[in-house]
């Protein structure tokens, strides 16, 4: 039995991949299959033949179960924009059957496969349809990253807001300590753990690049692990 966890955040460029591959070395060391899924990315380079995006290669690496490129990242596409300017700036309707098919092929090896979104919560896909109505449909539950930084007060409560709405099972959402500058972020935390009826599963203060390494020790290793037992 596979079980999926879908990571969305509250703006782009805000630490998903870094939770993502936080919570994946987490679940490494309880002695889970890993995989990690990147639908879509939008912002791709071009190495030896074929397109890759830097975040699906770290959750490629972040595994303990091997899957190709293609299976990680199904949607690889050049320009840096909204998935749906990106893909039609390449001619590509973005179809969810083929992210199901890739999917299916992490259900096969893994035990736990951590889903990466692409933007927030609402980002688009095509002119009609949001990656949201993907999660929605499949029915995969949703850890929330918010990027602790002026304005994530009310980001935050949009997206929990938004996905409530939506139906979707919210299992937590992370801090992830983006502003070094940032001078609020403990009444921030504390103002967002009073409002979000979800568990804070961890708090990732600002780091940097030198010191990305063992970062589960920012998560609630307990809470993590009730959550999984939430997902069916």
């Amino acid at each position: 039995m596979n079980k999926k966890i879908f990571i969305t955040g509250t703006d782009t460029e805000i630490g998903k991949t870094l939770v993502s591959t936080t919570l994946m070395s987490a679940l490494r060391k309880m002695k889970h299959r890993v995989s990690g899924f990147k639908p879509i990315a939008a912002g791709c380079e071009y190495h030896n033949g074929v397109w890759g995006n830097e975040d699906a290669l770290a959750l490629q690496q972040a595994a303990n179960v091997e899957l190709s490129y293609q299976d990680v990242n199904p949607y690889a596409l050049p320009i840096p924009s909204s998935p749906h300017i990106a893909a039609q700036a390449e001619g590509i309707n973005i179809d969810v059957q083929a992210l199901n098919r890739a999917l299916l092929k992490h259900s096969a090896s893994a035990e736990i496969t951590i889903i990466e979104g692409a933007g927030g919560w609402r980002v688009p896909i095509s002119e009609q349809g949001f990656l949201s109505d993907w999660v929605r449909q499949e029915k995969i539950p949703v850890i929330v990253v918010v990027g602790v930084r002026l304005g994530c007060l009310n980001h935050a409560l949009l997206t929990y807001e938004s996905i409530k709405k939506d139906g979707v099972k919210l299992l937590g959402w992370v801090a992830n300590c983006v502003d070094p500058e940032f001078n609020d972020i403990d009444d921030n935390i504390a103002f967002l753990e009073q409002h979000l009826p979800i568990p804070l599963l961890g708090v990732i203060p600002y780091l940097r690049h030198e010191q990305l390494s063992s970062l589960e020790q920012y998560l609630d290793l307990a809470l993590l692990t009730e959550s999984l037992d939430l997902i069916p």
